[in-house]
């Protein structure tokens, strides 16, 4: 996993790299490639339920790639926690991360993201009034794709998105993996809205 991470790493410094050197010779000015917007989170397996929201805050490299930064909070529910009848552990998530896009088409895109997570757990014991609590962080390496209503390029229209990621990283606690160590797939549903173009939008590919 520390390969992948590093891989990640690299990856995202080249094209930084790339994406600087393009700038230069466009005569970009930096604030017209920045976006922000975030999606929503929502996943239901295997007696899981799944809700959080994730806002972000980016920069379109080229008219290919977007990196940016993203803190997400999340909240899970699990029933018969542990394959005990009714008994639940409820569970909030909060913290963030890096990711990259690359889009092979204005209309797709794969995606990964890094994340480092605080988690606070509760558990109920079903037909009493025990419950326990408990504290912990995880970090996680999230791969996938998705699909857009359409990414016209650095500096383009606001778009929707749909993707669907999975945590391969692993850890025994992560937020995206269900009682039994199993990955949840999350689905997120987000805007991404360019910022400072005002009304000189440019047109990617």
């Amino acid at each position: 996993m520390k390969k992948v991470f590093l891989v990640f790493v690299l990856t995202v410094s080249s094209l930084v790299l790339f994406a600087q050197d393009k700038e230069e010779k466009d005569k970009i000015p930096f604030k017209e490639n920045l976006f922000t917007g975030g999606s929503i989170s929502l996943s239901f397996f295997n007696n899981t339920f799944l809700i959080g929201g994730s806002p972000v805050l980016g920069y379109s490299l080229t008219d290919w790639a977007d990196a940016g930064v993203v803190v997400n909070y999340n909240y899970t529910s699990y029933r018969d926690f542990n394959g005990v009848f009714n008994d639940k552990l409820r569970q909030t998530v909060y913290g963030g991360g890096a990711f990259v896009k690359l889009y092979p088409a204005r209309f797709l895109f794969a995606q990964a993201q890094f994340e480092h997570n605080f988690i606070r757990q509760k558990y109920l014991q079903a037909g009493t009034n025990y419950t326990e609590k408990a504290k912990g962080e995880a970090s996680s390496f999230l791969v996938g794709g998705g699909y857009t209503s359409g990414r016209q390029g650095r500096g383009g229209e606001p778009f929707y998105y749909v993707a669907i990621l999975f945590d391969i990283k692993g850890d025994i606690n992560s937020p995206y993996t269900d009682q039994y160590n199993r990955v949840i797939p999350i689905i997120r549903a987000g805007l991404q809205i360019p910022l400072f173009q005002g009304g000189n939008s440019r047109r990617g590919r």
